[in-house]
């Protein structure tokens, strides 16, 4: 299967840990990686909910100045925004 990377902005979350950078193999995938990231840095369990996703997003059209030097390389199946 071939991976894809995806931004996605959640719902219901405070800034932030609304914005997240994911490479996956589907967008359920990413929300599943997502999920599995906020159960083990916040404790927090409970499905997320996207308010907006760009699926092969572009990473050099983020923000320079604070997503761009606090990400990991997007090329492996993975949250790779915020970095943890």
């Amino acid at each position: 299967m071939k991976l894809t990377r995806y931004w996605i902005e959640l719902k219901g979350k405070a800034a932030p840990a609304n914005q997240f950078g994911v490479t996956a193999y589907t967008v359920d995938d990413a929300l599943g990686l997502i999920t599995e990231y906020f159960e083990r840095t916040y404790q927090e369990e409970g499905p997320v909910e996207a308010l907006r996703i760009v699926e092969n997003v572009d990473v050099s059209t983020l923000d320079e100045g604070h997503v761009l030097p606090n990400m990991l390389p997007p090329t492996y199946r993975g949250v790779w925004y915020p970095m943890s």
